[in-house]
């Protein structure tokens, strides 16, 4: 059956039409507001060449010309601001990866003594929960710098610890290797020792799965992580690394690993706070779990450690990866609060460079591309990893 057209004069005229005229409402906004936006910043970048203070970032090779009291790099005043940047890209790096790292771990133990059968851990795990997450990150920060450590004795006085390490209003002095010129070569053969033992550990396993014959695979990647490594130590002539000690020298300590009470401070403030949180999500990841998984692998006689390695924590994972993702970011957001204690991070950092340099816009921008990227690297691990441990439906 031919369904006939209607005739001309019956057709519904462009300017009538309801789709042309949605399109054409769309056109027209969008041609307006990418004019706006293109006359904002043409004036912007107008005015900014007036006042000599041009969107570009040749003032990274000038020389910074201040001082900066924490480096995990080398660095001195007449480096460049570049060089500057960096450290503070380096000084949030590390502790945003210290705090993570505790912070992960703390969180797991408050949030599994959080579901304790006894009273007393289960209501002293609710106490540090409700505390850190009920005070502002700030004033947690303020009671571990100046409650805390500013108040340690004076270097004289310090506290002794095993190790050595001294722990005085100066910081935390530890003992520490240090690489020889051979150094690099064990680390090498560390690493691949590691790699190699993880690689072997996983195939051995899978094919003792598949065939059910003993494949040994722990004794052999154990061998392997201890034989390896022990060529590389024979291949260093048996010095890669020599031990640094802090010794008293004057008013201070000298050599060793100085840990500065900026940076414990917000380490700690940092791990305590974050964990908090993350014990919540571990508990809520673990409540998760059917009790039947509990019952039946409490059925085959696993003994409650097992029962919680191999089958509570790989399905609760599942759960607990997309909002410990989420603490992750703001662990990392957060240790732009160090400016506030006097430890300068990247946030700190480019303060100073826009003070010295002149150049807000710039360097602005510098700082959130940097958050950003940090942010989508860390995401971007975690959600692969949350991929490889979901269930795949069939």
């Amino acid at each position: 059956m031919t369904v006939a057209k209607p005739p001309q004069s019956e057709r519904i005229p462009p300017w009538r039409d309801e789709r042309f005229l949605r399109m054409g409402t769309q056109i027209v906004s969008s041609v307006l507001m990418l004019f706006l936006i293109y006359w904002a910043i043409s004036n912007f970048i107008a005015i900014t060449q007036q006042r000599g203070m041009p969107l570009t970032y040749r003032f990274l090779k000038e020389p910074a010309g201040f001082p900066i009291s924490e480096s995990y790099i080398p660095y001195d005043p007449t480096m460049s601001f570049g060089r500057a940047f960096r450290v503070g890209l380096t000084n949030t790096l590390v502790v945003s990866i210290t705090g993570i790292f505790f912070a992960t771990w703390l969180g797991f133990f408050v949030g599994l003594a959080r579901l304790s059968s006894n009273w007393l851990v289960s209501r002293i795990a609710l106490a540090f929960i409700e505390f850190h997450r009920n005070i502002p990150l700030l004033v947690l920060l303020f009671i571990w710098y100046f409650g805390v450590f500013v108040k340690l004795p004076p270097v004289k006085e310090s506290i002794t610890l095993p190790g050595p390490l001294y722990l005085s209003q100066r910081g935390l002095y530890l003992t520490w290797p240090r690489l020889t010129e051979t150094g690099p070569l064990f680390i090498a053969f560390l690493t691949a020792g590691i790699a190699i033992s993880v690689i072997a550990f996983k195939v051995l396993r899978e094919r003792r799965i598949k065939t059910g014959q003993n494949t040994y695979y722990l004794p052999v990647s154990l061998a392997l992580l201890i034989i390896i490594p022990v060529i590389g130590w024979i291949a260093a002539k048996g010095k890669p690394f020599w031990v640094d000690v802090p010794v008293l020298q004057g008013f201070n300590y000298q050599g060793g690993l100085r840990l500065s009470p900026e940076f414990a401070a917000l380490t700690v403030g940092l791990t305590t706070y974050t964990a908090a949180f993350i014990a919540e999500v571990f508990r809520a990841g673990i409540l998760a779990v059917q009790k039947g998984q509990v019952e039946a692998a409490r059925a085959l006689g696993l003994p409650p450690a097992q029962v919680l390695s191999l089958v509570v924590i790989p399905q609760a994972l599942r759960v607990v990866i997309p909002p410990l993702i989420s603490q992750y970011l703001n662990l990392t957001k957060n240790s732009s609060l160090a400016l506030t204690i006097g430890y300068q991070e990247l946030f700190a950092i480019g303060k100073v460079t826009i003070n010295q340099a002149g150049r807000a816009v710039p360097v602005f921008l510098m700082v959130m591309a940097t958050y950003l990227a940090i942010s989508l690297i860390t995401s971007g691990i975690l959600n692969i990893y949350n991929r490889r441990v979901q269930f795949i439906e069939r």
